[in-house]
């Protein structure tokens, strides 16, 4: 069964390593076979892979997009012990990842990727946030 993506005006989209760029309108885009594929709103590029689980997330997409390479694994387990280190409580999103990638399920290693970014902004957003001032009585 085929599969339907909108793009917006302008919108990106990278099918099998080639980058695609929509024009000034809205158009639909039927693929017809297995390929793999991300959308713009879905990559997290290199240059704004500012934190740890970014990073990884930016691995996964590698490793998503050229068939798993040997140097992305390497990569991503240096990457995975440094921040176990740094963050123990990401290590249920770090072992999802790995099963997802021992089951071939490298799409959806990559949405547990970006689930741990979220984890990680909330994490980061407690921190940033001061407690609030006792209010005198």
């Amino acid at each position: 069964m085929p599969l339907r993506i909108n793009l917006k005006p302008n919108e990106r989209l990278i099918i099998n390593g080639a980058a695609i760029r929509n024009g000034d309108r809205a158009t639909s885009l039927l693929i017809e076979n297995p390929c793999k594929f991300l959308r713009e709103s879905e990559i997290i590029p290199e240059s704004e892979a500012d934190t740890a689980c970014k990073q990884i997330c930016v691995t996964l997409q590698l490793i998503y997009l050229a068939d798993h390479p040997r140097e992305a694994d390497d990569l991503l387990v240096r990457q995975s012990t440094e921040l176990l280190k740094a963050m123990p409580t990401s290590a249920p999103y770090l072992v999802a990842i790995q099963d997802e990638l021992a089951a071939g399920q490298y799409h959806r290693a990559l949405k547990v990727g970006r689930e741990l970014v979220a984890y990680e902004r909330s994490l980061l957003d407690r921190l940033e946030t001061p407690p609030d001032a006792a209010s005198p009585s």
